[in-house]
């Protein structure tokens, strides 16, 4: 293990048992370098992972700031738009809609999404940054003849509310599937990752009450950032 690695994660340790809470501050950079006796470069390796890990953040001026990092309760068996858990949650967040273009469907899309071959479809491509870290890649496939028109703003703002509001679509039930999964180059340009390996992917296809698919989603979030619950009954 490198003497960076070695340090992020003796603190990551510390902050996650409380030695620093939430709001409070780090060493200085010059106090942690007398402590590890490397040098400062090798400190701000493993304070750049503490950040990217969602652990820390960087205040100009001041030093490195640990912050919350309780894990967000995301509602498997519930419908719900990231834009109503960011509300119900009160999150800091940020949408950078980072693509929206039409494609038409082919073989592979057509096994990935449900959508027929050759079937028009938007794609918008949403980075979800959360308390500062970029937490959650949003991949949504958008049915174009139920959805004629998408912008950059209804893609910021909520979707399901255009689609709801002005549409006038009755959202009714999805598909879903989770599964861990490997990084991808694109996890690895829009997610702050750190050291992690894998995501969780949860992959979605979305009908309307008169059963049409409309979308297909695939949401994928860093792995501490979010925790997947379910409230399960047992039928007699």
């Amino acid at each position: 293990m490198k003497k960076y690695e070695y340090i992020f994660k003796k603190l990551e340790h510390d902050i996650n048992a409380g030695v620093y809470q939430a709001g409070d501050y780090l060493p200085t950079e010059n106090e942690l370098t007398k402590t590890y006796q490397v040098s400062r470069d090798t400190i701000r390796k493993a304070l750049g992972l503490l950040a990217e890990a969602g652990l820390i953040k960087k205040i100009h001026g001041s030093g490195s700031q640990v912050v919350k990092n309780d894990p967000i309760d995301f509602p498997v068996s519930k419908l719900t738009s990231y834009k109503e858990l960011v509300d119900a949650h009160h999150i800091t967040s940020k949408t950078n809609v980072i693509s929206i273009d039409k494609l038409i469907v082919d073989d592979t899309l057509a096994a990935l999404t449900g959508f027929q071959k050759n079937h028009l479809v938007w794609r918008v491509i949403r980075q979800r940054v959360v308390d500062e870290v970029a937490s959650v890649l949003d991949i949504d496939y958008l049915d174009k003849s139920l959805v004629p028109d998408m912008t950059r703003e209804i893609a910021e703002v909520s979707i399901y509310a255009y689609l709801e509001k002005q549409l006038h679509l009755s959202i009714a039930y999805a598909q879903k599937e989770i599964t861990i999964d490997q990084l991808t180059d694109r996890d690895k340009l829009l997610l702050d990752i750190g050291p992690e390996h894998h995501v969780v992917s949860v992959k979605s296809k979305v009908y309307l009450a008169d059963k049409r698919q409309f979308q297909f989603t695939e949401s994928r979030h860093k792995l501490e950032k979010f925790r997947f619950v379910d409230f399960a009954t047992r039928h007699h």
